[in-house]
């Protein structure tokens, strides 16, 4: 889930900066210093905006630089447990499917994509149900329900997540939106046969 939340924290300005703009130089270095930096409280940063430096700078005895608090708004995404998402399969492996939840990847585990025994073909990166023939490819749009959340502070790229698609209503769109598409196609076919017969009767 996206939140915005309101940080407050210091940024270091070098003295190579001191004669620019200093509302420009703060902004520059706090989206290159915090953009796609993990909170474990609040997740992952993925933008931010309304950058406010906050009273002086100090500079500290031999180093030089200027230590600048500054204020600003963030948007973050943090992944709760038991949420719904829609996501995007972006590789097929040995051992399931990472798919894209906006700007992190999480885990279906292959035990976690259907309710079916699953072959996995990760070379053409397709997986396939042994008994109801479901596919799972690449690039596929899906629902699936978070069940494992670990978020790491030092790098977001190892934080693990994990999906399941298992429940009811979950998994690609395709499983999904198919049987309801060929349901109301068979009710549209039976309206118009029923229309057929009383054109018929009348007759």
């Amino acid at each position: 889930m996206y939140y915005r939340v309101r940080f407050k924290d210091t940024v270091r300005i070098s003295p190579d900066k001191f004669n620019k703009d200093l509302d420009q130089v703060v902004t520059e270095i706090v989206q290159r210093t915090f953009e796609g930096t993990m909170r474990k409280q609040h997740g992952i940063i993925v933008v931010v905006d309304n950058i406010e430096p906050v009273g002086d700078g100090i500079v500290i005895h031999g180093d030089g630089a200027m230590y600048q608090k500054v204020a600003f708004d963030a948007l973050t995404f943090r992944p709760e447990l038991q949420e719904v998402l829609n996501a995007v399969v972006c590789e097929i492996v040995e051992f399931g499917a990472f798919c894209h939840i906006g700007p992190l990847d999480a885990l279906v585990h292959m035990s976690q994509i259907m309710n079916d025994y699953v072959e996995v073909d990760a070379e053409n990166e397709v997986i396939t149900g042994k008994e109801k023939k479901l596919m799972l490819k690449t690039g596929d749009p899906v629902r699936a329900r978070v069940v494992a959340v670990s978020l790491n502070e030092l790098s977001s790229r190892e934080s693990k997540i994990g999906l399941t698609m298992r429940q009811p209503a979950l998994g690609a769109y395709e499983w999904i939106y198919a049987p309801i598409e060929a349901e109301k196609k068979k009710e549209e076919k039976e309206k118009v046969e029923k229309k057929k017969k009383k054109r018929r009767g009348k007759r």
